[in-house]
């Protein structure tokens, strides 16, 4: 079939707290196009009602959307052009819709993104934390073993780390940051972004876990959570170092390895241990 004749995937930002933040033309897509599908339909529903918006919506989240995208790309097949909505910020931001689109794209759908609202960008917009180079992370895992061997992973990284998590789970995170990351090292959570009880707090880790553990109201609404990355290692520096430690720990044991590494690098000796231990493991 002639790509021409296909329908079209619009991946569409929608607000994720304030619902002026929506744009004209998402608001124009989410009228026009054939069908909405959305992680959750009840959720979505009240963002269409309040722009009366009646276009049909349909469920699509990790549970069905194997089942559903082969569905909808029988619709796009047949002209039909499709908007696909999360329930706050950009799809595929640690929400369904990767599979519908990358499914999409191998079919020859043209797939167009109408950018808006993500959490993340506008938190590190705000969070007086370098954002010349940053890492996504996401949600970490929610065993508490999972998360700490992750975060281990990321002690010694350069750049700004980014972190989404709930409510429940905010100040355990904070306190496995803390045990990890130390706790002077600098952070910043940003909680209900452009909604109603919106607050932005910076601090030590130290600080920033003491002041959740008081307040009640800190462990209500979604948090990004950004922490400042390892000071005084360039990336190229930290590459370096990780692979001449490489070629020594051939050959050498790891204590020797890290001698002759930090002599040579002249990086910090807790850095270049800890980076053998994590190849060791």
């Amino acid at each position: 079939m002639n790509i021409n004749s296909l329908g079209i995937l619009y991946v569409v930002a929608t607000p994720i707290g304030n619902l002026q933040d929506i744009s004209f033309r998402a608001l124009e897509i989410l009228k026009t196009v054939d069908c909405i599908v959305a992680e959750d339909t009840r959720h979505s529903q009240s963002l269409l009602q309040q722009f009366s918006i009646k276009t049909p919506i349909m469920a699509l989240h990790e549970h069905n959307e194997r089942e559903r995208t082969a569905k909808l790309l029988e619709r796009f097949q047949r002209g039909e052009s499709i908007a696909l909505i999360s329930d706050a910020g950009t799809p595929l931001i640690s929400d369904p819709g990767y599979y519908l689109v990358h499914e999409a794209r191998a079919a020859g759908v043209r797939v167009v993104p109408l950018p808006g609202a993500c959490a993340a960008i506008a938190a590190l917009s705000v969070a007086g934390l370098p954002t010349d180079s940053f890492i996504f992370e996401g949600f970490l895992p929610a065993k508490s073993g999972a998360r700490l061997q992750r975060l281990e992973a990321l002690r010694n990284e350069s750049r700004t780390l980014v972190f989404y998590e709930a409510p429940h789970r905010i100040l355990e995170l904070l306190e496995a940051m803390q045990t990890v990351f130390g706790d002077d090292r600098r952070a910043v959570i940003a909680r209900e972004l452009t909604k109603l009880f919106e607050t932005i707090t910076s601090g030590p880790l130290k600080d920033l876990a003491a002041f959740v553990a008081k307040d009640a109201n800190q462990r209500r609404g979604e948090n990004v959570v950004i922490v400042e990355g390892v000071k005084g290692v360039s990336n190229e520096e930290h590459e370096e170092s990780l692979r001449i430690l490489a070629i020594l720990l051939e050959s050498l044991p790891l204590k020797q390895a890290v001698e002759l590494t930090t002599k040579i690098t002249g990086q910090k000796k807790n850095i270049i241990y800890d980076l053998a231990l994590q190849m060791k493991k």
